[in-house]
């Protein structure tokens, strides 16, 4: 039985988000807590609505920063829909300084180039031997490596904890996105959280 919307407190919603962000569909929502899908999905826009820019949760670069890149598989719908999510991280504060979701060609690519401050836009980018990585990144700041060299393992690793933390890229998972906007919409927030949580504890 559905339960009036205006009956769950602030508390109430913080966990069935979360619960969604993390492995449940909304129909599990709905069957255990007794909210209507369209609430969570109305609840999850106005809660990232709300959240700070990319850009206000990194900490300032520095010379001699780095940027690993990468790229992580997902799917919208159906297991054939690939979304593919580009990432570029700081190797010294491990913080996810951009990212852009689409498929695995040189267009996506440029969209996260673009997504990149300007302050970390000189840095050297470590990534895999993907061609499609040649074809936006500066020469001179592009440095291919194997993923047997080590230098995207941080951004490897953290691709480890966002499986483990988001049912949505979990491999051989059932726990994908039925649509485009949710997977962003928790894409989004977890980066964000991420980044945050690493602000505060090098600046405490």
């Amino acid at each position: 039985m559905l339960r009036p919307k205006e009956h769950y407190r602030a508390a109430q919603k913080a966990q069935i988000l979360r619960a969604y962000r993390e492995r449940m569909s909304l129909r599990g929502l709905q069957r255990v807590f007794g909210v209507w899908r369209g609430t969570v999905q109305r609840w999850l826009e106005q809660y990232v609505q709300q959240l700070p820019k990319l850009a206000e949760t990194l900490l300032p670069a520095q010379a001699g920063d780095v940027l690993e890149m990468d790229e992580l598989v997902s799917f919208v719908g159906e297991k054939w829909f690939e979304r593919w999510l580009w990432t570029a991280q700081c190797r010294r504060t491990r913080q996810i300084v951009a990212y852009a979701i689409g498929d695995r060609s040189e267009a996506t690519g440029r969209l996260l180039w673009q997504a990149v401050p300007a302050a970390y836009k000189t840095c050297p980018c470590y990534t895999d031997h993907w061609l499609a990585n040649t074809l936006f990144l500066p020469p001179d700041q592009h440095i291919p490596s194997s993923k047997a060299s080590g230098f995207t393992a941080h951004q490897e690793r953290w691709y480890n904890t966002l499986r483990q933390w988001l049912g949505r890229y979990t491999r051989k998972s059932l726990s994908f996105s039925k649509e485009d906007r949710y997977l962003e919409l928790v894409t989004h927030w977890f980066t964000l959280e991420f980044n945050l949580n690493i602000q505060a504890s090098l600046t405490f």
